[in-house]
């Protein structure tokens, strides 16, 4: 009986579950962890996204994420094939890292959000020695809602549910921290610990459909960078032995897999005598671009906020 298809939007908030293979554990030591939050706010810095809630436990993982209209399957499956990758070749096996399909629930209320927020940051309390002293657990950022640890990960935007409490942030943790000790033991988690798990179950992942997002198709982007640098793409774009032919080339490729969502396979039939390897280091080197290049920054962000 096929399952029925991934529920996804493009304005979208979701909360998020992926789960390791039964005989072992997701993270093996901190280290581990360590890594994977290095993966998370790498990309959600590439694909520019935000991440409301984390918790990281032996042999799974919960956060909240928005996307900012950034394709989920495509994130999901960047960080969890990176991680796979290390923790492959650190533990020296090969095969499948994780259980089958990650878990994904749109989120869509402010009463939603709050409750997902605590449920995520109560799990450290499975934990030993963490049992009513969730938020000193590292691995979680329930410890930088309540002002016990600094967030110098830069992982975490506590902002956005810290301010339904109250402006003042110090008070805002201070109601953030009640309210999540006192939805601890309710039926309410447990329906949000239900719900993903059904999502988990249920929710069908391919890979081989594609998903155009934000409201951008390859054709339409590349028009808008041509006018705002003044160049005729089509013939950079196959040009060969231009260093400015080159930034361009890696520029266009990183825009159209972050503000497009296209696949390496579909980049190269923009970008001439490429491989879909090439295509990917060409994209990386597109986001490096954006940390030293001011004009490449100046144009990303005009494509981003222009109408």
């Amino acid at each position: 009986m096929p399952r029925a298809a991934r529920k996804k939007s493009a304005d979208a908030m979701y909360h998020i579950m992926s789960r390791s293979i039964s005989e072992i554990d997701l993270y093996q030591c901190e280290e581990d962890k360590a890594y994977y939050l290095e993966l998370l706010k790498r990309y959600i810095e590439k694909y520019h996204c935000k991440i409301y809630a984390y918790c990281l436990m032996d042999n799974h993982v919960h956060f909240y994420i928005n996307t900012c209209g950034f394709d989920i399957s495509i994130f999901m499956r960047c960080i969890n094939t990176a991680y796979a990758a290390y923790y492959n070749k650190r533990y020296s096996r090969h095969g499948h890292l994780f259980q089958g399909r990650f878990g994904s629930k749109i989120v869509d209320n402010d009463t939603y959000s709050l409750t997902l927020s605590a449920y995520i940051h109560n799990n450290a309390k499975d934990i030993a020695g963490y049992d009513g002293n969730e938020d000193s657990y590292i691995y979680s950022s329930y410890g930088i809602y309540t002002g016990r640890r600094k967030n110098t990960e830069g992982i975490v935007d506590d902002d956005f549910l810290l301010e339904l409490f109250s402006r003042d942030k110090t008070k805002a943790r201070q109601k953030y921290k009640g309210f999540a000790e006192s939805m601890r033991d309710t039926g309410i988690m447990k329906e949000v610990h239900e719900g993903i798990m059904r999502e988990y179950t249920e929710n069908a992942y391919s890979s081989g459909k594609k998903h155009i997002m934000r409201h951008e198709t390859p054709k339409e982007l590349i028009e808008r960078i041509e006018i705002i640098l003044g160049e005729r793409l089509p013939e950079m774009l196959r040009a060969k032995f231009s260093r400015e032919a080159s930034r361009v080339r890696a520029f266009t490729a990183y825009v159209m897999r972050a503000l497009c969502g296209y696949t390496y396979t579909d980049i190269c039939k923009y970008i001439g005598n490429m491989s879909v390897s090439g295509v990917s280091r060409l994209s990386n080197e597109g986001f490096r671009l954006l940390g030293r290049d001011m004009q490449y920054c100046s144009v990303f962000r005009t494509l981003i906020y222009s109408d």
